[in-house]
């Protein structure tokens, strides 16, 4: 038996699709909740409604293609695995570290929203959390003992995960809900929809922008979870897809329904003094602050409350994933065997517990407002999107005869949507932000080198030749992004319209290239005799039950 096998063997599979639910809702519905409206309103005025449609549509997207992939290889952690799968070492590496890097900063971003929410107490310790911009040195403070209840409640046992998370995501979709419809019954002024520039005061290059940088990214990519925590799955095959598409929808619903009572809800006087773009400045806790305005003060204190549970809840989540992330990384062979451990008793990978807790301390001291932890979350998380769709199809050419709980029939239309989908985020999430966060996937290579450089020229190159398209993929966006359209940041070298174009033929070229690029390596040769044997042993199993 491998050590991965060995690993794996000490996961307890007691979640079912009601729980992989709840983690991938719980996961969408965080601080996403309390501050997107007013962030997504404040770049795009109420065409807001429709960037959230637009982040639900690319998440579905990619989520198909991420739901085959986690049916067919139910493991922990499994987002950084698949491109490992499909095209060795050096793709697998920077998707997996794109993918790490934007879900280890969401738990510093949960633990941030929930003192910036905090900071409008009426308690003079509390506004001292928050300066406007940033947190203050006693608001990190703060956020770093939230961090630290995030990693116990993960450390004892994935039961104790399970039970906790179950009861915070029923209050976090009940709060969200009642939210939504108080602020609509106590003040619904459609006029709002015209004042302050119209539905489109910035123009619609502002809906796509929104998309990426407004914390709807950050919100939708909670659908991974349910798949990094496929290890722990009962019947993956069936609940992981459900787990995923059922939270995207239910959260959609409620995200757009708090974007309308957003909408609505603002007084006219603040509207017109200060516009969609600058209401942050006088709004804090925009939802508690809009309850405050109509007298809703029970609502403003639930909301208090509820801006420490539902960042807690999600932060907890993402604590656990992470540490599944890790562990397949280190299973990838690009950390220490040590992270790759899983306590026997409890079923939890400890050791990667703590590196992630180390790097979450790390992401509060550098990124200390929820909105520069949401940009850089989004757009990290936007690159690590793209390898599903080039997986799951280079899989199906390579590695045809591997059992498929999930294959659907429209995936080779739905691959290259997906593809399309996630490069044009990239695109809008603006320059010169795609530049650094590109930057920030190039800070982890030297992990991957002390690795794999030491490895033998013919053992390293197809790793190399399979994963340069990646890596082509990452330069070639970056400047498309400089020389794009000026509504999207660029120096105007492309013209608006055009540029759209430009991105979607390359997204759907490196798509293809991506896709032949891939081939039979070894980590695939050896999950794929792990799975025959395993389907092997089930058969053998139900001949002898039938016997």
């Amino acid at each position: 038996m491998s050590t991965e096998q060995g690993s794996h063997s000490n996961y307890r599979r007691t979640l079912g699709p009601v729980a992989l639910t709840a983690v991938g809702l719980g996961s969408i519905i965080g601080s996403g909740w309390l501050f997107g409206a007013q962030r997504a309103a404040a770049i795009a005025g109420p065409a807001a409604i429709l960037a959230w449609v637009i982040g639900a549509a690319v998440a579905l997207t990619i989520a198909l293609t991420y739901s085959e992939l986690g049916a067919m290889f139910p493991k922990a952690g499994g987002m950084v695995r698949y491109g490992q799968y499909s095209h060795g070492s050096l793709a697998g590496y920077l998707a997996a570290w794109a993918n790490w890097i934007a879900i280890v900063s969401v738990i510093p971003g949960e633990a941030t929203a929930s003192v910036q929410y905090m900071s409008s107490w009426k308690w003079s310790w509390a506004k001292q959390l928050y300066d406007g911009k940033e947190l203050t040195g006693s608001g990190v403070a703060l956020a770093s003992v939230l961090l630290l209840f995030y990693f116990f409640l993960n450390w004892f046992a994935i039961t104790l995960f399970a039970k906790t998370n179950n009861a915070i995501t029923v209050f976090k979709v009940v709060i969200p809900v009642l939210t939504a419809g108080a602020l609509m019954w106590a003040h619904f002024d459609t006029k709002n929809i015209e004042s302050a520039g119209g539905f489109t005061p910035n123009g619609w290059s502002s809906v796509f922008t929104a998309v990426a940088l407004s914390g709807i990214v950050w919100a939708f990519n909670g659908f991974q979870s349910p798949l990094n925590m496929a290890g722990e799955a009962r019947n993956p095959g069936k609940s992981l897809p459900k787990a995923v598409i059922s939270s995207i929808l239910i959260a959609l619903v409620i995200y757009i329904a708090l974007q309308i009572a957003f909408l609505m809800a603002v007084p006219s006087a603040d509207l017109s003094s200060h516009g969609w773009a600058d209401l942050g400045k006088i709004y804090n806790s925009p939802l508690a602050d809009l309850a405050v305005a109509w007298g809703l003060n029970w609502l403003a204190m639930l909301l208090y409350a509820d801006a420490f549970i539902s960042p807690s809840g999600t932060g907890m989540i993402y604590a656990a994933t992470t540490s599944r992330m890790i562990q397949g990384v280190q299973e990838n062979g690009h950390l220490p065997g040590v992270f790759g451990k899983v306590d026997k008793k409890t079923g939890v990978p400890r050791p990667a517990l703590v590196l992630n807790l180390v790097v979450a301390f790390m992401f509060l001291a550098v990124f200390r407002g929820w909105g520069s932890l949401a940009e850089i979350v989004s757009v990290a998380t936007v690159i690590s999107y793209i390898t599903g769709p080039v997986a799951v199809m280079s899989l199906r050419r390579i590695a045809p005869d591997l059992k498929r709980p999930v294959m659907l029939k429209a995936m080779p239309v739905i691959a290259p949507i997906a593809m399309i989908f996630g490069s044009l985020v990239l695109y809008w999430a603006r320059w010169p932000l795609t530049g650094k966060v590109i930057l920030i996937m190039a800070v982890g290579l030297p992990i991957w080198a002390w690795y794999e450089l030491r490895k033998p020229w013919a053992e390293l190159k197809p790793h190399l030749k399979a994963g340069v398209w990646m890596v082509a993929y990452l330069l070639v966006m970056a400047f498309v992004s400089w020389a794009g359209g000026t509504e999207f940041g660029g120096k105007g070298y492309l013209a608006q319209g055009w540029d759209i174009v430009v991105v979607v033929l390359l997204a759907l070229g490196f798509y293809v290239w991506g896709v032949r690029s891939a081939w039979r390596n070894p980590t695939l040769v050896e999950t794929e005799k792990e799975m025959l044997a395993e389907q092997a042993a089930e058969e053998a199993a139900l001949s002898e039950a039938k016997a």
